[in-house]
């Protein structure tokens, strides 16, 4: 598998980067094992994670997913071979200091995701959202902190806009912090305008990596939703349907399907691939729960699309300037 600088780091990750948000919840251990392995066998490297995975879930507490990676981790005793990413801000207890990004959090966060990931380092520790309740400074103090005691190799952050991770950039640069490497936004080709508009040129100009989460948007452009026809009976499913059944989104649809024949690729490959080589890109994230699955993730970051086919893409999915 291709590998990419992350960033202006001498980081080097796989240009698909397997989404681990589905591991401890729908799918078991033995299965997210099977997906690792095959992974790692694709030539894979880069897995993303996160604390609150998947709190979200009857009966879950969240670290399912840490867990899993953790022990899978140990049973193959291939730890630097990982390069392993995980996040903190979300709420992981009722009491008001276990959420956010205050020292007091970041630094309970980072030593539980530890324990559960069996390791005493994180590769990429990214905040999950901002936080706006919590001064800036402080924050970068505490990431800055862990890197200084080698707990983390390097920062990144989800969920940010523009100007705040703008802001985010100068202050680490001014007081002389390890800053924020990478950018892991909502992007697909469904969803292009939040991150196109501002964050685009701003992760260009200063060298930031773009580990983009949703590439597939929820499985929309796999082309298991339908005009007209039945949801499938899956976890995402209502929320496919709020966010991406529209007429806009099966216009895309269409276009991916049409170069999908035309390639003889899947949809999602093509969805995909139309992601892994956008300007500044360095590894979409996508989760797999199958073998199968997982092949068809690495063949899409793999394929090669041509002018023609990019360009039919880029106009069935255009956004305008509201």
């Amino acid at each position: 598998m291709e590998m990419r600088k992350l960033g202006r780091t001498g980081l080097k990750v796989a240009a698909l980067c397997l989404g681990g948000n589905t591991f401890g919840w729908t799918t078991d251990q033995k299965a997210s094992e099977a997906v690792l392995d095959a992974y790692m066998e694709a030539g894979g490297n880069f897995i993303d994670t996160a604390d609150i995975y998947s709190i979200w879930a009857p009966g879950n507490k969240g670290g399912e997913s840490e867990t899993a990676l953790g022990i899978w981790m140990a049973a193959r005793k291939n730890r630097r071979a990982v390069v392993m990413a995980s996040k903190v801000m979300g709420p992981m207890g009722p009491g008001p200091n276990d959420s956010g990004l205050s020292r007091q959090h970041i630094m309970e966060g980072v030593e539980a995701s530890l324990r559960r990931l069996q390791t005493d380092y994180l590769d990429l520790y990214q905040a999950h959202w901002d936080d706006r309740d919590t001064p800036l400074e402080e924050s970068l103090r505490a990431f800055d902190d862990l890197v200084r005691q080698g707990k983390v190799r390097y920062l990144g952050v989800s969920n940010y806009v523009a100007w705040r991770l703008a802001r985010a950039l100068w202050e680490s640069d001014k007081r002389d912090f390890a800053r924020y490497e990478s950018l892991q936004p909502k992007y697909n080709l469904v969803f292009r305008d939040e991150y196109e508009r501002e964050l685009e040129p701003l992760c260009l100009e200063q060298g930031v990596g773009v580990i983009p989460y949703s590439a597939l948007g929820s499985g929309f452009l796999s082309g298991k939703y339908r005009r007209g026809a039945d949801l499938p009976t899956t976890a995402r499913a209502a929320g496919v349907q709020k966010a991406y059944m529209t007429d806009r989104g099966f216009t895309i649809m269409e276009a991916v399907e049409k170069v999908a024949v035309k390639l003889n690729a899947t949809p999602a490959q093509v969805a995909l691939s139309w992601l892994a080589h956008r300007p500044g890109i360095t590894a979409p994230i996508a989760s797999a729960t199958s073998v199968g699955q997982l092949k068809e993730l690495v063949g899409g970051v793999e394929l090669k699309l041509d002018a023609e086919a990019r360009a039919a893409l880029d106009r069935a999915s255009a956004w305008k300037e509201s």
